[in-house]
């Protein structure tokens, strides 16, 4: 029943919250009408995935691990962010937005192996591998966009400044060396695995809520963003990102179990 209400509520703020943000985005009206069909919808997933993401990953977030709301609640983040972050990182790169591309498929990636690595207790797969040539991919085009972004006159690449490339530098860097250690030791377990889920689905919802109330502040109201609230809210992921880290790493309930005599 719990999952029947989920899937309905999924579904409803997903169809509702699209359209609620997506009227306060300008649309060309001088385009085909296919071509506006097509981009409204996509604008109504993106955001509406965005949303329903930043609702089912708060509440993983706060719900007791391992219990069935928060494996529920992760289970609606995976498909909600891998929406929101699919059409984002394809539909970027044709409105000239290359670090709104580089954001939206890290994105997808980090939130498509740490779901995995919850999944996969022992040894390595397809996806393990597949996983570490797409980071390895994604850092070399990271670096070429900063690159290039710093060879500019003015430091930028498409508006974006190069500093905003130096985090996704930073994260795809320890991703890379995170997954061949992974497939060079056949596998993690422990606190090591829990860990790697942890800081991979948190950094995922941080780049979220980023994107939304920094990356999109002139949606808010003016004096909305005349308070601290906005910034707050975009990087809220990351004290609990710091403590689970911590904790998972500390506490004796993921430290290996003592082999019996």
């Amino acid at each position: 029943m719990l999952a029947l209400c989920s899937a309905v509520a999924f579904a409803v703020a997903l169809l509702a919250a699209g359209p609620a943000w997506a009227d306060r985005l300008e649309v060309a009206s001088s385009a085909p009408w296919w071509m506006r069909f097509g981009a409204d919808a996509l604008l109504t997933l993106h955001i509406g995935g965005g949303t329903v993401g930043l609702i089912s990953g708060a509440t993983a977030l706060l719900a007791r691990k391992g219990a069935e709301l928060h494996r529920l609640a992760g289970r609606i983040f995976l498909v909600s962010m891998l929406i929101m972050s699919g059409i984002g990182g394809a539909v970027a790169p044709f409105l000239n937005d290359r670090l709104s591309t580089v954001a939206g498929l890290m994105t997808f990636y980090l939130i498509a192996t740490g779901w995995a690595t919850a999944r996969r207790r022992t040894g390595v797969g397809a996806i393990e591998i597949l996983g570490l040539m797409i980071a390895i991919v994604g850092a070399a085009s990271i670096y070429s966009l900063t690159y290039m972004a710093r060879q500019t006159a003015d430091g930028t690449l498409d508006g974006s400044p190069a500093q905003g490339f130096y985090i996704f530098v930073l994260v795809s860097t320890i991703a890379v060396l995170g997954d061949l250690k992974v497939v060079l030791r056949r596998g993690i377990s422990g606190a090591q695995r829990v860990a790697r889920h942890v800081w991979r689905m948190c950094f995922g919802l941080f780049v979220a809520t980023g994107s939304l109330f920094l990356g999109q502040m002139q949606m808010f109201p003016e004096w909305l963003r005349a308070t601290p609230v906005l910034y707050v809210a975009a990087l809220a992921p990351l004290p609990f990102l710091l403590f689970w880290m911590l904790y998972v790493r500390l506490s004796r309930r993921y430290s290996p179990k003592p082999a019996l005599a």
